[in-house]
């Protein structure tokens, strides 16, 4: 189930509140728990056990690395027990998300070594759970900050049960870490300002998604799923530009509507956004961008490594391995890994020199480096193959192997795509929220009763024209679901 399928629009989201709203303040999180579970079995009815048996080891797991601190244990058997979770938690991932790819993997070198594969060892595709990247990721932050002792540990199962089940962010971040829940779980009231707000973001980002990332999806998709004959110059541009705002407000629409909704029940979340279409460099970038991800990535692993304060190499090493496993997180495939090398590569090149350069330049060319070079690592991110790179490539470079055009800008580019490219490009900027801000300035009661009625008819306008086109052409699942 998706936010933007009408069943969850009409009937699951209302119920929930309803059910959560009634239920005694004692049991409010077992009953959003059970809530939780549902949406996250709604099509995954055998999977949701995977989610079980992750809370339950997780959970044993704090409570022992709890238990060894008081009794004055000594690190190496703290240490020992913190591995055993690190271990099962990437074994989950490994064992459902990577399986196949690195058994194709196997299977090509066996097969270029002269070996039958296929007569001795087959592996059947394994389904891969919805979200099972976010949710094993703070498992693991929980894990490491109990034995950091930067957390408590919850004896109370559910309380950590709710943290990893907590269904608007569970399928597709942000990771929330425990510290962030903790008390909000243990107590937390909802008033009506939280729902109001909560159901104002969650329009934004239904707006976000439905309204312009589902429109520019259409040229994005025709663009990379072209073949090479027929794929212009003009297409490669408008597909890539597409692709490039459609993942934001994909994803950044979902961010919203997560927010939103958890602010319904009474929770707020960190941010995840901050503008990073308008950094002016990749490091800047990676600060804006998935903020849960980059953050978590920099706390539990290159800080850990020894970050920046072991020389140069070392910092060089360390970005390469960062990137390079924030690639395999987003998809087992090479293309995936390209993605995260090319993004540390040139992390690694502003560390080295590049970005002092950059601060010397206009800010107008500060950011279109930023533009190329994200752009152009989107390429990697959206093609299937390693080997439609080149292609994809030379038509962005004006050599293109067919200039015939085969979908002109005019068919492809039509009046809804074009209002969802402007917006996009309007809407990626901090430009409507500043305006709204001075706006929204004067003391005066009746500007503010002006500026709040204009707001409520553009929130009703972005809710109906949502509905209209869910109507008209279905719900499209988000990109980071398969994440």
């Amino acid at each position: 189930m998706v936010f933007s399928d009408p069943v969850f629009l009409f009937l699951f989201l209302p119920a929930a509140l309803l059910v959560v709203a009634l239920a005694p303040r004692a049991l409010r999180n077992a009953v959003l728990l059970l809530v939780s579970l549902l949406f996250y079995s709604w099509g995954e009815q055998a999977i949701v056990f995977v989610m079980l048996a992750s809370i339950a080891v997780n959970h044993v797991l704090a409570l022992q690395l709890s238990k060894l601190s008081e009794l004055g244990a000594g690190p190496r058997a703290r240490k020992l027990v913190l591995t055993a979770g690190i271990a099962f938690n990437l074994g989950v991932l490994v064992a459902f998300k990577y399986a196949n790819f690195l058994w194709n993997e196997v299977q090509g070198v066996l097969v270029a070594a002269g070996v039958d594969v296929a007569q001795h060892w087959t592996l059947a595709p394994i389904h891969v759970p919805i979200g099972v990247s976010f949710f094993t990721f703070q498992a693991l932050s929980y894990i490491v900050d109990v034995y950091r002792e930067r957390v408590a540990v919850r004896r109370n199962p559910l309380h950590f049960a709710l943290y990893i089940a907590l269904f608007p962010q569970l399928v597709a971040g942000p990771i929330v870490r425990f510290k962030d829940l903790a008390d909000q779980i243990a107590q937390r009231s909802v008033r009506l300002a939280d729902v109001t707000q909560g159901a104002r973001r969650f329009v934004i980002g239904l707006g976000k998604k439905v309204l312009i990332a589902d429109v520019l999806a259409v040229p994005a998709d025709l663009a990379f799923s072209a073949p090479t004959a027929e794929l212009t110059t003009p297409l490669a541009w408008v597909g890539l530009i597409a692709f490039t705002l459609q993942i934001y407000f994909d994803f950044s629409g979902y961010s919203d509507m997560a927010i939103g909704i958890s602010r319904m029940f009474g929770f707020r979340l960190l941010e995840n956004f901050r503008w990073p279409l308008i950094a002016t460099s990749l490091t800047e970038f990676w600060r804006r961008w998935h903020i849960s991800l980059s953050t978590w990535f920099r706390d539990y692993l290159y800080i850990p490594l020894g970050g920046n304060r072991r020389g140069p190499a070392r910092t060089y090493f360390n970005l390469t391995l960062v990137f390079l496993l924030c690639g395999l997180w987003h998809g087992a495939s090479w293309t995936f890994i390209a993605w995260g090398l090319f993004h540390g590569g040139f992390l690694i090149l502003e560390r080295a020199g590049l970005g002092r350069a950059l601060e010397r330049l206009p800010r107008v060319a500060q950011h279109a480096y930023l533009l190329t070079v994200v752009m152009a690592s989107w390429v990697l991110f959206r093609i299937e193959s390693l080997s439609d790179v080149p292609p994809y490539a030379a038509a962005l470079l004006g050599q293109a192997s067919s200039a015939l055009p085969v979908h002109t800008l005019a068919i492809v580019v039509d009046p809804p795509v074009a209002l969802a490219l402007f917006a996009g490009l309007i809407g990626a900027t901090p430009a409507v929220v500043q305006l709204g801000d001075r706006l929204a300035r004067p003391a005066d009661a009746k500007p503010r009763l002006a500026l709040d009625l204009v707001e409520a008819c553009g929130l009703l306008l972005t809710l109906g024209a949502s509905l209209v086109l869910i109507a008209a052409n279905g719900f499209q699942s988000f990109i980071y679901f398969r994440f």
